[in-house]
């Protein structure tokens, strides 16, 4: 009861321009499919390459897609889409981000006299020009926002991802050496702590690819993003070997991806963002060379009941219901409902881990127990709706699962 007297007492305090804001905010995410952040703990890893070539090719294969650079100090989204001279336009408290064919940019680039201007902001300023780029941009109907992140773990990435609240994934990114490798870790902890789901990690500047026969040579170690992967329990997406052609692409104002579409590089990008693509739905991509649901087209979900229903605190359950689905063939396959076991701090995740869940689909869920699940390498959907395990299923395989808020993220 103080509890909730608490609560109740904090939202009173909230200034109706602070509501209004929160309610902007709302409509804007609610018009956002999926919500992916690219990370990594370490600079000069290529980032902001593999986040301007996912958006690319993804527009390029009929998507609504917005890319939003919110590295405030060190924008280079402009420079590497040939987007230098452009700038941002408003209308009635409305922020038109630019447009190239049907992608959609926002960054801080667009906002300098002077390209060789510096930001120098603290915190709470660069936390309120992100929560800007979202509350009051005009990203319209999306079916992705690829969110470019600067390296770290520090004020862009949190404030980002706590003014998104549901984030569908992140993509991490790592050069092989080891002192990339160690930073890169953290950042699949800091996902972990958020309750982020990581769809994989990418291996940047593996190899080096000959511009003339297209052969890739080991000149540095290799490896590392594989064995990241590995050790934390996370899909690996692939490797891009370097190429000269990444270089000048960026510095021409071309996608690599688009411009180069022939090299080595371009084809090991294109099995990368299939992966990222494939994780579409809560599934997850699959961690090359491991048996998954995407290869043999079966899943096992697991929901937790109340009344028949699906539970909409998952941690207060008494049942289970355990689904084998033909993701391929959208059907499900078998159903069965189990009691749960008693509710001991982080027994559910090892006790469905067991049973072979793949995908949790919840009404709400803290991010502690959501983290504990990404550890074991399960999938976490929140904010379904409470109905039966059947429609709820049937309407993740038919991609027209609605999620509403998780109503108990804590």
């Amino acid at each position: 009861m103080k509890e909730k007297e608490s609560a109740e007492k904090t939202f009173s305090c909230r200034s109706e321009e602070e509501l209004e804001e929160e309610r902007k905010l709302e409509q804007r995410l609610s018009r956002i499919r999926r919500k992916i952040v690219v990370l990594s703990g370490k600079g000069g890893v290529g980032k902001s390459t593999v986040a301007v070539n996912l958006a690319v090719a993804l527009m390029k294969s009929g998507k609504r897609v917005g890319l939003l650079d919110v590295d405030i100090h060190g924008p280079s989204i402009p420079t590497m889409l040939g987007l230098e001279q452009e700038s941002v336009q408003g209308s009635e408290g409305e922020i038109f981000p630019v447009a190239l064919g049907n992608l959609k940019i926002l960054s801080m680039g667009f906002f300098l006299a002077d390209r060789d201007d510096a930001v120098i902001w603290r915190g709470p300023m660069k936390m309120g020009v992100i929560k800007q780029f979202l509350k009051d941009v005009a990203w319209g109907d999306l079916d992705y926002l690829i969110v470019d992140s600067p390296p770290g773990t520090g004020d862009e990435p949190l404030s980002v991802i706590q003014l998104l609240g549901k984030v569908d994934g992140a993509v991490i990114v790592t050069t092989p050496q080891k002192v990339a490798a160690v930073d890169v870790r953290k950042s699949i902890s800091f996902c972990r702590r958020l309750g982020v789901p990581v769809i994989g990690v990418i291996e940047n500047m593996s190899g080096f690819a000959c511009p003339h026969c297209g052969k890739v040579t080991p000149v540095l170690s290799s490896g590392g993003g594989r064995e990241i992967a590995r050790d934390m329990k996370v899909p690996f997406l692939g490797a891009i070997p370097m190429d000269p052609k990444i270089v000048e692409s960026g510095d021409r104002g071309l996608a690599f991806i688009d411009a180069f579409a022939d090299a080595p590089a371009a084809e090991s990008m294109r099995e990368i963002i299939s992966r990222v693509e494939a994780a579409d739905g809560g599934g997850g991509s699959p961690v090359e060379g491991e048996k998954t649901a995407k290869e043999d087209g079966k899943m096992r979900v697991a929901i937790p009941l109340a009344d028949g229903r699906l539970a909409m605190h998952f941690g207060h359950c008494e049942r289970f219901a355990i689904i084998d689905v033909d993701v391929k063939g959208k059907k499900i396959l078998m159903r069965e409902d189990v009691n749960a076991p008693p509710h001991e701090p982080g027994l559910l995740p090892r006790w469905l881990g067991e049973r072979g869940a793949e995908l949790i689909i919840a009404g709400g869920m803290g991010s502690r127990a959501q983290g504990l699940f990404a550890e074991r390498g399960i999938r976490v959907m929140t904010g379904a709706p409470a109905d039966t395990p059947e429609k709820v299923v049937h309407a993740w395989l038919d991609g027209t699962l609605v999620q509403g808020e998780n109503v108990c993220d804590h």
